[in-house]
């Protein structure tokens, strides 16, 4: 299979927004209709398989922050490179990225296994349940190598701007793993299924076979030169990946922390804690369907600014970064102008108790009302990264999240009685100091001159 390579340094800025955007917008799709077939074949299990389901796959994310950190500074080293012409200086860094990768999946599948128990432990799950959550990391852990290289695989294609290659190879992984989800767990004909650790099994296996239609797609793309350069870890270039890595890789932490320090803060509500983290749950999962779009943008703005500062045009660059900006805020407001006007009707899909129903609804009518600013803050943050400029992107989002949001939250929520209706405005007011402060800092144009 080849993939055309698109010059996105030239030619109609809206055009390549679109080339770069569509495919990316379709790939998350393919991610989330993934996590919730996991999670809809572990309910049909039972509520137990539910809840390991739910916490493996938040502990495996966490494994999975360094990989995607390391995407979004190979993404702006790529990008870079392709846009000034430098074909060499673009396979260099798309092969260390693939060895510092796997570095890194090697040593943390070795810790996972080595801690496992101490790991599970954090859940406090008992008996049988624990050990089922541990059979399930085993399974995930190994996986971690062949998943590693298809997030890099993926950023590599999405740097070039071939991003019907990275479209191609999350279709048939998230085919196969939907597919073996069913199959594995409860059979056909004359094979009886696994069980609970099909859903496990599936989900290696995809990453397994991913990791192959990379490999192929690379030998069939501009990149197919990749496998005869010099494979050996260069301590300067693996210095810039991760100097641009780490704030991002601190970003992801500091974000999911910040989500169990709200769970923390709603759980001191006393008789209503209850209802307040089921509706925060249901509310997140409603919710992720509007920041589909928003991350498939973020991703795009990487590589189109990347591409254009290497090819010296950062006056291209801002322009493409405000049109997709205005264009993301205005398709995602009309994405939660109805979610806004039938939250109670969409709620009940997620909530059937009818308390946890109206926190849910109360939740989302509020939170629509900061979507614009999210769409905001990760789109621009989006032209930021790919500009090299991954510090000031985070130190803006866990700025809004460590001083003003979880502060904010407590104060309203448990000192000034607010309840749930307190955590709800300060997530607001912080996603609209987010969206504000990326804005400014884009505007300024301090990420035009970011040397890699």
């Amino acid at each position: 299979m080849s993939s055309a390579v698109v010059d996105l340094t030239t030619g109609s800025t809206w055009k390549n927004i679109w080339h770069m955007s569509w495919s990316m917008l379709l790939v998350m799709f393919f991610n989330f209709l993934v996590g919730l077939t996991d999670i809809y074949v572990a309910g049909l299990l039972g509520p137990e398989i539910q809840a390991v389901v739910g916490f493996v796959d938040e502990l495996y994310f966490f494994i999975i922050i360094v990989a995607n950190a390391i995407s979004i500074g190979t993404v702006a080293l790529i990008s870079r490179a392709v846009g000034a012409g430098n074909t060499g200086g673009a396979l260099s860094s798309a092969r260390q990225a693939l060895l510092f990768g796997a570095v890194c999946a090697i040593a943390l599948t070795a810790a996972g296994i080595l801690f496992r128990d101490q790991l599970i432990a954090l859940a406090g799950f008992s008996g049988e349940i624990r050990e089922i959550a541990g059979e399930f990391f085993i399974i995930f852990a190994l996986a971690l190598a062949p998943n590693y290289i298809v997030i890099l695989s993926n950023a590599i294609f999405r740097a070039g701007g071939e991003v019907k290659l990275t479209l191609v190879a999350m279709f048939f992984v998230s085919v196969i793993n939907v597919v073996l989800d069913f199959f594995l767990v409860f059979g056909l004909f004359s094979f009886h299924g696994i069980g609970y650790r099909g859903i496990a099994l599936a989900t290696a296996i995809a990453m397994f076979a991913g990791m192959i239609i990379c490999l192929f797609l690379f030998r069939h793309s501009r990149w197919k030169n990749i496998f005869s350069g010099t494979w050996s870890l260069s301590a300067d270039l693996i210095r810039k990946i991760f100097l641009l890595s780490w704030p991002m890789a601190l970003l992801q932490v500091s974000w999911n922390a910040g989500n169990i320090v709200i769970y923390n803060i709603l759980s001191r509500l006393q008789e209503g804690s209850i209802t307040a983290m089921a509706a925060f749950t249901s509310g997140l999962r409603i919710e992720a369907v509007i920041y589909l779009p928003a991350f498939a943008l973020n991703m795009a703005a990487s590589v189109l600014t990347g591409q254009n500062l290497g090819a010296s045009a950062p006056d291209r660059a801002e322009r493409i970064g405000w049109k997709m900006s205005l264009s993301g805020v205005a398709f995602v407001s009309l994405m939660a102008l109805p979610i806004f006007i039938w939250a109670d009707a969409i709620s009940s899909l997620a909530a059937k108790d009818q308390y946890v129903h109206a926190e849910t609804v109360r939740y989302l009518r509020i939170m629509m009302l900061s979507e614009p600013f999210m769409a905001l803050s990760l789109i621009l943050g989006g032209c930021l990264q790919g500009a090299g400029d991954t510090k000031g992107t985070m130190l803006i989002i866990v700025s809004a999240l460590w001083i003003i949001r979880l502060p904010l939250a407590y104060l309203l929520a448990v000192v000034s009685g607010y309840g749930a209706l307190g955590v709800w405005l300060a997530m607001v007011v912080s996603m609209c100091f987010q969206g504000i402060a990326m804005t400014m800092r884009f505007r300024k144009g301090h990420w035009k001159y970011v040397k890699l």
